[in-house]
């Protein structure tokens, strides 16, 4: 009984893990690729998740050290995902880490310019830039306003969320087939 508790991971973990889980499943919704053009592709996948993965962390962190615990758990899972991921994609072990860091740079790479996009609201065109940049791969002409819309309405329902429903690993996000 006492070796079972110290395995069984802490409220914080099970919650991010749970957070996670449902973070992967909005950020797999297959309307996002075949009605919002985000490229069924492992870059447009991993743009898509690493963008909902930021809505996430940027939720809890505005919940401060409130949320600290369960934000850290939530930003190990997505690195697991990631070595994961690429381990399925047949990376090899020596080049899983240099491809780690690559990943890594992009990721606060993207934080940081969601974060400044999302700072020029109600003006959309900085986070339409950002997702032509990143989502779309460049290809300038697509129409990535109503992908923005979806990515804001999201946003808009993550903030919604009470603490306790974040904390427990409850996404309001919706998941359409």
């Amino acid at each position: 009984m006492f070796v079972k508790s110290l395995l069984k991971p802490s409220h914080a973990k099970q919650g991010a893990l749970r957070l996670y889980a449902a973070t992967v499943a909005a950020a797999r919704a297959p309307d996002l690729y075949a009605s919002f053009g985000a490229p069924d592709t492992p870059d447009g996948r991993f743009e898509i998740y690493t963008l909902y993965v930021l809505l996430v962390l940027g939720r809890l962190r505005a919940e401060g050290r409130r949320a600290a615990s369960v934000a850290q758990a939530f930003f190990d899972a997505y690195i697991s995902g990631l070595d994961h991921g690429l381990r399925e994609l047949a990376v090899g072990d020596l080049s899983v880490g240099k491809t780690m860091r690559k990943l890594g740079e992009a990721f606060y790479g993207r934080g940081k310019a969601l974060d400044t996009a999302l700072e020029q609201l109600p003006d959309r065109s900085q986070l339409e830039s950002l997702l032509v940049r990143t989502v779309l791969g460049g290809a300038h002409g697509a129409d990535v306003a109503p992908l923005a819309a979806r990515i804001l309405a999201d946003r808009d329902m993550l903030a919604a969320a009470s603490l306790g429903e974040l904390l427990a690993g409850e996404l309001p996000w919706r998941v359409t087939a």
